[in-house]
């Protein structure tokens, strides 16, 4: 289970994505402005490519509040989300 810990601060991904992976599920957190309000955007997908050489498709995203709360939001969604992402692995 993904955990606050496992993440770096928003102040890192103000200035680039922050990527990572969780037993065989990949992640990306992304800074996008919606709006003109800046939103924490994430995208999970299953191992084995990086973000750019998997298709669209096969990605799941969703957007969150650029906070603190947020990004609790965003684990909790992700950690929902990891039977589904790993279910497609096979």
């Amino acid at each position: 289970m993904l955990k606050r810990e496992d993440f770096l601060s928003l102040n890192f991904v103000k200035k680039e994505d922050f990527t990572g992976s969780y037993k065989g599920m990949r992640f990306m957190l992304h800074q996008e402005t919606v709006e003109e309000e800046k939103k924490l955007k994430v995208y999970i997908w299953s191992e084995p490519f990086g973000f750019d050489a998997t298709p669209d498709e096969e990605k799941l995203s969703e957007l969150f509040a650029f906070s603190e709360e947020g990004l609790a939001q965003a684990i909790d969604w992700m950690n929902e989300r990891y039977e589904f992402v790993r279910m497609r692995e096979e």
